[in-house]
């Protein structure tokens, strides 16, 4: 993941780009999480005052939706499907190995790794899924799962 330290002037830009409009907030967050990786106090206060939202409505709007984390992300950001096909094929015993074997829980983050239940990656015929970095993983065993966290420090 690809991010930049958090600047006002770029913020103001991307909102800008959707034209100040309030009813384009989760497509604003979007953009946001998509430059800075995250969406800050200082971007949540920005926000409401372009938008003229209050900083509960943007707040809640961040809380709302599982990809606006309110936190750095670590350097790779790893996703277990837990919907109900992923599910019946063992992505709750996934979830656990992968919490042991990275040393995090699940919504949580170190620098290296942040953890993330995700509720359908579109990869049902091929469960349980995985998505790393973006990249999405079928039919993930937990030692499919080891070899691919394995090969994220190689490709860095």
């Amino acid at each position: 993941m690809t991010t930049e330290t958090y600047d006002k002037q770029v913020a103001s830009n991307i909102v800008a780009s959707f034209e100040a409009r309030a009813e384009m907030l989760v497509q604003i967050l979007n953009a946001f999480v998509e430059r800075f990786g995250w969406i800050s106090e200082d971007a949540i206060r920005q926000l409401a005052e372009e938008l003229n939202l209050s900083r509960a409505e943007v707040h809640g709007v961040v809380s709302y939706y599982h990809d606006f984390r309110t936190s750095p992300p670590g350097k790779h950001v790893i996703k277990v499907c837990e919907a109900e096909s992923c599910q019946a094929m063992g992505s709750r015993e996934l979830s656990a190995h992968a919490e042991k074997s990275l040393g995090v829980k699940m919504h949580g983050n170190t620098d290296q790794v942040t953890l993330e239940p995700v509720y359908c990656l579109g990869n049902c015929a091929c469960s349980p899924a995985v998505m790393v970095d973006g990249k999405t993983f079928g039919r993930v065993t937990a030692q499919r799962f080891d070899e691919i966290v394995s090969s994220l420090g190689k490709s860095n």
